[in-house]
């Protein structure tokens, strides 16, 4: 065993508190679109120098853990647009990471005498790590995310995902805690010694590695694309409370077709909807026993014939699978949040794209047949009044169009999977890690996220970071992704992760991220990188390694602890 670290200096608790609160407030605003991304590399300083001191582990991890509350509380302030109750309870679970991290530093610094160069890494990927698995996952306001603006540095992501850039702003904060806490217990002098030197120069390197890599990356760009067609997407203006009602899917159905129309005028061979912008069921298994008169039936051949002879159009909507009971009466039994394919000849393609990563309480209900009595309770979690309950789609569906006698194909993702690295990958390329799609298509309802004040839409926050979040989907795997987003941001993002301001034709504003709560439409041409990623073909396996060591430190902490109390207790 290591030789555990010196006993270290008490801080007052106001102190000890103001530490915490300032960790929690660099790394509010290190996500902010404002350039204070670079105070990433010390955000966690001040937490690991609390950990350092001589407050009682039960103290800290009380204090960490309602300053963390704060802090999430803060910062998903938009989720409580969609429900109050589930934000409150999602952000409390959330919270519960940084008392982890404290015990966590309090063990492998003080018992086992690591230094924080090595544990920060350790611990601080490892939770985020969780935080990208439990409960679906929810990869948001990660380290690397802070370093978008930093272009070189961010293309490691087509290797290690954005754990590996993570990797190292924590490896520095670890550094630089270490550096300040040697100082202050045997001063400046004794501080510039061969160990912290090899730290020093180990992260230098890594970083000037990571940059030259990037630099490579993006100057072989240009030779590895290859033109490919106008492709476009229609932004509605739409908050959902006002989208959801029975009386809006006309007026909104019209607005698409008539800001489609223009795109096609444009030359786009493909326009793209944003999710459940149709407000109906529209899989063919469902609609052939519909009415005539039915909203599906209907909006199916206003569909059908708008597309006929101009373009090809995907289009966010339902779906449901049915039974039939003893009367032979037809019953849903499945309902899915889909992308459908309406091709220029006016006919949907048979197969559709359902979504598979859906969000918990927003889509469906966890728990849900443990009993009546929960089931009744978490229903008070959901933004519904009824029982809103939706199945994971099971298939990776790549479509196929063919613009000027050239064949290309694309993938979907459906709202929250941008934010999911292995629902993004296994759209990009097949199981034997071959690229199966030439770029990918993001459609999402973000109108939930908006609030509707005196007739006017007014954005948050969650916004622009799902825009930058699907930037790292585009690098991890060398695919143009386009956005069509009721709400904003729709947009062009390129296989370097460059969310591309401008259009070839288009009525939005020219800037990208001044595309929030704002309607229109833009047409670009997607480009097609032929180039297939290590992180593609093998996935976030950096991300489930700290995965793995989080857990074992968890383990070993417990069993310690655990033999501890027997030893006292003998």
């Amino acid at each position: 065993m290591i030789s555990p670290a010196p006993k270290p200096r008490n801080l007052p608790p106001w102190m000890a508190l103001a530490g915490l609160g300032l960790s929690a407030a660099i790394l509010t605003v290190i996500q902010s679109p404002i350039g204070w991304g670079w105070l990433a590399w010390v955000a966690w300083v001040p937490f690991v120098w609390v950990c350092d001191s001589g407050q009682s582990t039960r103290r800290l991890v009380w204090l960490s853990f309602g300053v963390s509350a704060v802090y999430w509380l803060a910062n998903l302030y938009w989720i409580g647009y969609v429900t109050v109750p589930a934000y409150i309870l999602f952000c409390l679970y959330l919270a519960l990471y940084w008392p982890i991290l404290v015990w966590g530093f309090r063990y492998l610094h003080g018992q086992w005498g690591l230094p924080y160069f090595v544990c920060t890494p350790l611990l601080i990927l490892g939770a985020e790590a969780w935080q990208g698995i439990l409960i679906t996952g929810f990869d948001w306001r990660l380290l690397a995310h802070s370093q978008y603006g930093n272009w070189a540095l961010i293309q490691i992501a087509d290797l290690v995902g954005v754990t590996g850039i993570s990797f190292l702003i924590a490896m520095v904060n670890g550094l630089v805690a270490d550096l300040l806490i040697e100082a202050r217990q045997n001063g400046i002098r004794k501080t510039i010694r061969m160990g912290n030197g090899v730290k020093t120069v180990v992260t230098t390197g890594l970083i000037v590695a990571t940059i030259l890599y990037g630099r490579h990356r993006i100057a072989e760009t240009a030779s590895c694309l290859q033109p490919g067609p106008v492709i476009a997407a229609v932004q509605p203006n739409i908050p959902s409370n006002i989208k959801e009602l029975a009386d809006s899917a006309e007026p909104i159905l019209r607005n698409l077709f008539q800001q489609s129309s223009q795109a096609y005028v444009a030359g786009a061979a493909l326009v793209a909807w944003p999710e459940t912008m149709v407000l109906t069921t529209l899989n063919a298994g469902f609609v052939a026993f519909c009415k005539e008169d039915s909203n599906p039936v209907f909006f199916d051949k206003q569909i059908s014939e708008f597309v006929k002879d101009k373009g090809h159009l995907v289009v966010g909507a339902h779906a449901a699978d049915l039974v039939f009971d003893e009367q032979n009466n037809p019953v849903i039994l499945h309902k899915y949040n889909s992308a459908f394919l309406y091709r220029s000849n006016g006919m949907q393609e048979p197969q559709r794209y359902d979504k598979m990563h859906l969000v918990p309480f927003g889509e469906y209900i966890p728990l849900r047949d443990f009993s009546k009595r929960l089931n009744q309770w978490l229903l008070k979690l959901t933004p519904y009044d009824y029982d809103y309950q939706l199945t994971h789609g099971t298939h990776h569906t790549t479509f196929e169009i063919e613009v000027d006698k050239q064949k290309y194909r694309f993938g979907i993702l459906i709202c929250y999977e941008d934010t999911d690295a292995q629902v993004a990958r296994r759209n990009t390329v097949d199981p034997s890690g071959k690229k199966k799609t030439d770029w990918l298509v993001n459609i999402s309802n973000d109108g939930w996220y908006v609030r509707y004040l005196d007739g006017k839409v007014l954005p948050s926050t969650e916004l622009p970071q799902r825009t930058i979040l699907t930037a790292f989907r585009a690098i991890e795997n060398r695919v143009w992704i386009i956005r069509s987003v009721n709400t904003g941001i729709s947009c062009l993002i390129d296989s370097t992760g460059r969310i591309r301001d401008g259009f070839e034709h288009g009525n939005l504003p020219r800037r990208a991220m001044d595309r929030q709560a704002v309607a229109g439409w833009f047409a670009d041409r997607v480009q097609v990188d032929s180039r297939v990623t290590f992180f593609s073909r093998h996935g976030p396996w950096l991300k489930h390694g700290f995965a793995a060591v989080f857990v074992l430190i968890t383990a070993l902490g417990m069993g310690q602890s655990i033999v501890n109390r027997t030893r006292k207790g003998i």
